[in-house]
């Protein structure tokens, strides 16, 4: 009872505030980013690191422009996600501009009915999970990795299912995309792929913004395993509040390919998009944690 009062609370929290315009939203972001990063410093040390390693060559003050610019994206990011529980799909749309979707649906009508589509936490990568009409003939699934609090991942399934879209739980990955294959389900299947593997789970490293960085090799070998074409989605942000994403085919013929070889062109293209707007990128997050030579020595 106690949990499902509390989720109903931050919900309708959620949705008075989702009731306001993006326009004023944007005034509540840069009071939220003061807070977030002036009085509360979430993270900072964090950002601060993993952008001194990603960039050796910048002095301290241009990475600072870049820190303070990215906690007013990562602000933006938050109203954002909260505006999605009070904002129509066509608005989403507007905002959140499809360059090339076409070459998805080519895709399914050649009869590639699973596509593996790599995204990463760059933009807002939100605002393009969420509508099961994405795409003119398949739907729209995310894999999602739950929450350790029950009210707040039930408020982002509600957030990022809204309009259509249904989410795979990571441990049920393998299982849903061979039910959809066999079931010819036309779909496109989402992953993040820039997150950090558990340490059970590396089994590929690369140079990654100038550090040796473990990649998430789960899509390639789901996608080698299942011989489902694979793309990249290389976000854009145009101006604030507006997002652009275009698709790029990595291969359509994984089994053809050396193991690894899909994780390193995600790689490669996910650096390239960062590099262009590094501050749209979700420096927060503990990218690094893991080092070659502790994991090697167990």
């Amino acid at each position: 009872m106690g949990e499902k009062i509390g989720y109903a609370m931050v919900y309708a929290w959620i949705k008075v505030h989702a009731l306001l315009p993006l326009p004023v939203l944007y005034v509540v972001s840069d009071i939220l980013y003061f807070i977030i990063y002036r009085v509360v410093r979430y993270r900072v040390k964090v950002v601060r690191r993993n952008m001194k390693n990603a960039f050796p060559e910048q002095s301290e003050k241009e990475r600072r422009g870049m820190e303070k610019e990215f906690f007013r994206h990562f602000a933006d990011y938050i109203i954002e996600t909260i505006k999605l529980a009070h904002i129509s799909e066509k608005e989403v749309r507007r905002r959140a501009l499809l360059v090339n979707p076409e070459l998805i649906d080519r895709l399914i009508a050649e009869g590639h009915t699973c596509l593996v589509l790599l995204m990463g936490h760059y933009g807002n990568w939100e605002w393009y999970t969420h509508s099961s009409s994405t795409f003119a003939e398949a739907r729209l699934y995310q894999i999602y990795r739950p929450l350790n609090s029950k009210i707040f991942d039930k408020l982002f399934i509600r957030l990022r299912t809204r309009f259509g879209a249904q989410g795979i739980k990571k441990n049920n990955t393998i299982r849903d995309m061979i039910n959809l294959k066999n079931n010819r389900t036309p779909a496109v299947v989402i992953f993040l792929a820039d997150q950090t593997p558990s340490k059970g789970n590396i089994h590929y490293w690369t140079e990654f913004l100038n550090q040796e960085t473990p990649m998430f090799s789960g899509p390639e070998r789901i996608a080698r395993k299942l011989d489902l074409p694979v793309i990249y989605s290389d976000i854009k942000k145009i101006k604030r509040g507006y997002y652009s994403v275009e698709f790029e085919v990595l291969t359509t013929t994984p089994k053809e390919t050396p193991e690894f070889w899909i994780t390193e062109q995600y790689a490669r293209k996910m650096e390239k998009s960062i590099l262009r707007a590094p501050a749209y990128w979700l420096w927060s997050h503990k990218r690094w944690k893991h080092k070659r030579s502790d994991i090697e020595k167990k």
